[in-house]
């Protein structure tokens, strides 16, 4: 299938499976817009079961309702690619009809083994080892219609504009492994509000997500400053404002958790802040898996020591160690390098402008693409 100069000679026949999932979507979305050749998109849905349940990983597509989901048949295609763990789940199950020729990109770290897929396409919070199937990227694969951000904000210009600046978005998001969401968080939260008010004179607008404890959301009800506008998430919520604060707040304070909310930020170029959150015990313990993953998974490879540690990162690897260390994610690390990049401060610090320019990541991904198809397995 190779051509010259780089070029394809042959259009590789591509699906793009996908759920229900639509922040996981966007991030296929922006290597499709990408792509110089057309996909096939294959939409499927879940039994009730599968829904928030994780089905055993392996090849298949029992977990999928075949009524609700597009049809998975031949003539099987040359590339899928895919991301999470119940889709990629039914593209192992193509690969496998197609007598294994169908190569599978995935967005996202594995539910199962790496060496499964023909590339796989992951952001600096996951740490996975440096195997040759493996492409890291800076930020994840995500981004906003400036159109759409646009639309929201004028809609919403009128409650917007006439508050008092600089208009600072909270965006609260919740309790997940490693970190808790507990009463000393809701009271940071609240001082940061007062923060934004007494030293900054400004307005804090707090929002809330389905994963705010709501312990978190009793407290910033009850003690949020006057002058702060709060919004709480629900499921039969109206007028969400999160678009429009995306395209009118002057800057951004994002709790730890939320890595999506301060990619779309830094997409963005708006001033960003995050959050901390605590560990917990058990959370702290974890910590320490993370932080042995990232280590170990991430050899600069400048020195003697630095390539011992990559071939050490394989070895563990196919000594099946890794499923100790497997595709976790180091947030603090995620933080760090948001900070030590300059798109981010920490909260509480000063509000500045990102100058830092954004790594061109999906040029990066569409060239390794391409290149499976240069160079066949």
């Amino acid at each position: 299938m190779s051509g010259q100069r780089g070029k394809l000679t042959v259009t590789p026949r591509t699906w793009v499976i996908l759920s229900d999932k639509q922040g996981d979507n966007g991030q296929v979305e922006t290597i499709v817009s990408a792509l110089p050749w057309p996909v096939e998109y294959r939409n499927v849905y879940m039994l009730p079961q599968w829904v928030l349940g994780k089905p055993r990983y392996r090849p298949s597509v029992d977990h999928l309702d075949m009524e609700r989901s597009d049809a998975l048949q031949a003539p099987w295609p040359d590339m899928i690619i895919t991301v999470g763990r119940r889709p990629s789940m039914a593209a192992l199950w193509v690969r496998k009809q197609s007598g294994n020729r169908t190569r599978i990109v995935l967005v996202g770290k594995p539910s199962g083994h790496m060496l499964d897929f023909s590339l796989v396409v992951a952001s600096a919070e996951n740490q996975m080892p440096p195997l040759h199937n493996f492409l890291p990227t800076t930020l994840p694969l995500m981004r906003l219609d400036p159109d759409a951000v646009n639309r929201e904000a004028q809609q919403w210009r009128a409650r917007l504009d006439p508050l008092p600046k600089p208009l600072i978005a909270m965006l609260v998001g919740g309790a997940t492994n490693p970190f808790i969401m507990n009463r000393k968080v809701a009271d940071d939260l609240v001082a940061t509000a007062h923060w934004i008010v007494d030293e900054l004179g400004g307005t804090p607008y707090i929002t809330t997500s389905r994963r705010t404890t709501s312990e978190v959301v009793e407290v910033l009800r009850r003690d949020l400053p006057r002058q702060a506008i709060f919004y709480e998430w629900s499921t039969e919520g109206e007028e969400n404002p999160y678009r429009a604060l995306l395209g009118k707040a002057d800057g951004f304070i994002v709790t730890a958790d939320s890595v999506s909310m301060m990619v779309e930020v830094i997409y963005l170029h708006k001033p960003l802040a995050i959050f901390p959150l605590p560990g917990g015990v058990l959370g702290e313990l974890d910590q320490l898996r993370r932080s042995l993953a990232h280590w170990l998974f991430n050899p600069r490879q400048k020195s003697a020591r630095d390539r011992w540690r990559h071939h050490l990162a394989r070895g563990v690897f196919h000594l099946d160690v890794f499923k100790i260390l497997s595709a976790t994610r180091d947030f603090r690390a995620f933080h760090r390098l948001l900070v030590d990049a300059g798109l981010a401060v920490w909260a509480g610090e000063a509000f500045k402008q990102p100058e830092a320019e954004l790594p061109d990541d999906i040029g990066v991904v569409v060239q390794r693409i391409e290149a499976l198809f240069h160079n066949p397995e």
